[in-house]
């Protein structure tokens, strides 16, 4: 479905990514592990369009047999092309209602009985959503924020749903939480790319991760040979051989 081949991205003076080669293939999820700094988000905001490209490409199937360069599109024909990122941080419209951050997520849309079939399908799989449809996003829990982020990600209706950070800040029950919502959705047709820290949880969902460390592409494969290598699990699960 995606495809990243020698992608470079500068931030100012400074190259972050360094020819960078990875694939989405539909219905997976794909991790991107590796520490702070590493060049994660970058890719993500390089695949939105939110950074220019340097040199390389990111191409995404169309759906027709062809495909589309992401990296010569603006971020809203992204979004219409069905990559939709859901930030690290939640980046929730904090003065609004959970109603109206939801349908904030559907801008783009025009099919309006759609649009309300999908919005009672995120209260059905987030009901807290429901409870709190009238309170300001900004007063929802951290975890709360979090259902927010990932349903209002979802009310664009993606084919590939970048998630950055999502389990950052969360308590470890609710963090367990997210990443089953996450492979609940998974199983239901989405194909996501994970950027995300906590490396065990990532790698114990993915079908496949790469590891990036300082710009670069050092390491890849199915997420359970990852989580089983020796070089892995000292550098980024805490663990010894």
């Amino acid at each position: 479905m995606l495809s990243l081949a020698e992608l470079v991205v500068e931030r100012g003076a400074t190259r972050v990514l360094h020819g960078i080669d990875l694939e989405v293939r539909d219905g997976e999820i794909v991790a991107l592990i590796g520490a702070n700094g590493a060049g994660k988000t970058t890719t993500l905001h390089a695949i939105s369009s939110l950074l220019p490209v340097r040199s390389g490409s990111i191409t995404l199937a169309d759906g027709d047999g062809g495909t589309v360069r992401l990296d010569r599109m603006s971020a809203r024909e992204v979004v219409a092309r069905g990559v939709v990122q859901c930030p690290e941080g939640r980046q929730l419209f904090a003065s609004l209602t959970v109603l109206e951050n939801l349908l904030l997520g559907a801008y783009r849309r025009r099919d309006r009985q759609q649009v309300k079939r999908d919005l009672a399908r995120m209260i059905e799989l987030f009901p807290v959503l429901g409870e709190r449809r009238g309170q300001h996003a900004g007063s929802l829990s951290g975890g709360e924020q979090m259902m927010l982020a990932i349903a209002r990600a979802l009310m664009a209706q993606p084919r590939l749903l970048l998630l950055d950070e999502p389990s950052l800040g969360l308590a470890p029950q609710m963090v367990d939480r997210i990443f089953d919502t996450i492979l609940a959705l998974n199983a239901e047709g989405v194909t996501m790319l994970l950027v995300e820290q906590n490396a065990l949880a990532a790698l114990e969902i993915a079908h496949r991760a790469y590891v990036l460390e300082t710009g670069r592409i050092v390491q890849s494969g199915p997420g359970s040979a990852l989580l089983d290598d020796p070089r892995v699990r000292a550098a980024y699960l805490g663990l010894g051989s």
